[in-house]
């Protein structure tokens, strides 16, 4: 009886066994069918510095495909992000994963809760589970966090403390009409940043939603958004902006930046439409002029939009440029410390050559003279050719002064990181150029800058040379992607 008992005991354990065993293996195999079929539809390719992916389907799908396809870059992103605001706002990595929850996640739709998890999963399908919801919110609030939130934050505590930290990142324009060589839109950027951060704004995102327009933008590893911003959608909207420097305001009961810029982009029919996306929920951080055009209309707009003021001004015959200075007086008054009239600084020089080039060019004005103007390196206030923080190609790591007026010292690692440039044509067809590096095409090289500015040695692990590489015609994918990744 005891032998026969064990030898039943053995046949069940081992039917056991063998029922597990075709339980995890159907399950495996599920896992795997379902992975295949999320990153069916998506590919990445990298070209001349930069990561073209294309994304599609569901919030799920979408984000699941992003955080796979871009899982080290992610990972990385984060640790230099977070090295950065360590030393800049002396706050660590924990606080923003805490106040990217607390402030935003309850008021960011379900859409893109699905789609920002879906980046988590992804990324942890390809490299194990590096990084978790907290930590994508608070990638994808590098800006509004520590330049807006924080002195915020800190001038509640102590009323005398600054509130003007924010940035002043990039040059812009918008022209239409007479102003251009074919009567069409032509729209440019350069995002200005520091080089620690702006190495690695290197993505071109092909986005098709499941629902809304589809959508070619730059962006970051991790963001759901283009950051720096620039936008061409298939209802013809185009998008970019330059901050407000010295801008002071934030509404902590807000909508973040960063979700109204994607939903604006996403589902916008027309400037209206996105103008109004944009002001529902305004939490005044990353406070921008965006300059605006619809391709069906060829009408541009600039919004100014601050926390108390949100001006608009529109127009199908002229241009607006941004180079970080406040357009609307009453703004620059209530909101911002920006002194309009300091020839010598950064916004307000570039300001000048702006002016200068726009009527150099009308009725020429094109993709290529958008090319040579976001290279340009005429220095109004010191009269000379050569690239400085006063210039629209912006070299602020040569520059004694450096940028005071958003915090930079001498001779700051920032400036101009890359340069997007589109017209009505291209956008048409859901194309545009893009440049990484200086689009003036001078190298960095981070070893021999860090040599003579060793004050800048606490980036040493994460500055890497920045060489100016060529442009390159991106457009949305027209094939039918595979699993390539």
């Amino acid at each position: 009886m005891k032998r026969t008992h064990l030898f039943r005991g053995i046949k069940i354990r081992g039917h056991l066994c063998w029922l597990s065993l075709l339980v995890l293996s159907v399950a495996c195999g599920q896992r795997t069918h379902t992975h295949e079929r999320k990153v069916s539809s998506a590919f990445r390719k990298d070209q001349n510095g930069w990561i073209y992916i294309h994304l599609q389907g569901t919030p799920e799908t979408i984000g699941y495909q992003h955080g796979y396809l871009l899982a080290e870059e992610i990972v990385e992103l984060r640790e230099a992000l977070a090295a950065l605001l360590d030393h800049d706002t002396k706050k660590n990595w924990s606080f923003y994963r805490d106040a990217g929850m607390k402030l935003f996640w309850s008021k960011t739709p379900a859409e893109y809760q699905k789609e920002l998890d879906g980046i988590v999963a992804g990324l942890a399908a390809k490299i194990g589970p590096k990084i978790d919801r907290a930590d994508i919110v608070a990638i994808n609030a590098f800006e509004e966090l520590p330049w807006y939130y924080v002195p915020w934050l800190e001038s509640k505590a102590n009323p005398q403390a600054a509130q003007n930290k924010a940035p002043g990142n990039c040059s812009a324009f918008v022209a239409t009409g007479s102003w251009t060589r074919d009567g069409r839109i032509v729209i440019a950027h350069n995002n200005w940043t520091s080089y620690l951060t702006g190495e690695r704004w290197n993505v071109i995102m092909d986005l098709v939603p499941e629902k809304g327009h589809r959508v070619l933008m730059d962006s970051m590893p991790g963001f759901i958004h283009s950051g720096d911003d620039f936008y061409v959608s298939d209802a013809g909207i185009l998008v970019t902006e330059t901050t407000i420097t010295q801008f002071q305001g934030f509404n902590p009961n807000g909508i973040a930046e960063f979700v109204r810029a994607r939903k604006a982009i996403q589902y916008a029919n027309s400037i209206d439409d996105w103008v109004a996306t944009m002001r529902d929920g305004n939490n005044g951080a990353y406070a921008n002029d965006w300059l605006l055009g619809d391709n069906k209309t060829g009408e541009i707009a600039q919004l100014e939009l601050g926390l108390k003021n949100t001006p608009l001004w529109r127009t199908k015959d002229g241009y607006f440029v941004g180079s970080n200075f406040p357009s609307d007086p009453k703004l620059a008054k209530q909101e911002t410390t920006f002194d309009s009239k300091a020839a010598y600084t950064s916004p307000n020089a570039r300001r000048a050559r702006w002016e200068q080039l726009m009527k150099q060019y009308k009725g020429r004005i094109d993709v290529e003279a958008a090319k040579k103007m976001e290279a340009d390196h005429y220095d109004t206030f010191r009269n000379k050719e050569e690239g400085s923080a006063n210039t629209l190609c912006g070299h602020v790591d040569r520059d004694p002064r450096g940028t005071p007026e958003w915090e930079w010292g001498k001779f700051y690692p920032g400036g101009t990181v890359q340069a997007k440039a589109t017209d009505g044509a291209l956008a048409g067809q859901l194309k545009f150029w893009a440049s990484l590096g200086h689009p003036c095409g001078e190298k960095f090289a981070a070893q021999v800058f860090l040599a003579s500015h060793p004050e800048y040695n606490w980036q040493v692990k994460f500055l890497r040379d920045m060489p100016g590489l060529p442009w390159t015609l991106f457009a949305k994918s027209d094939q039918e992607p595979g699993a390539r990744h």
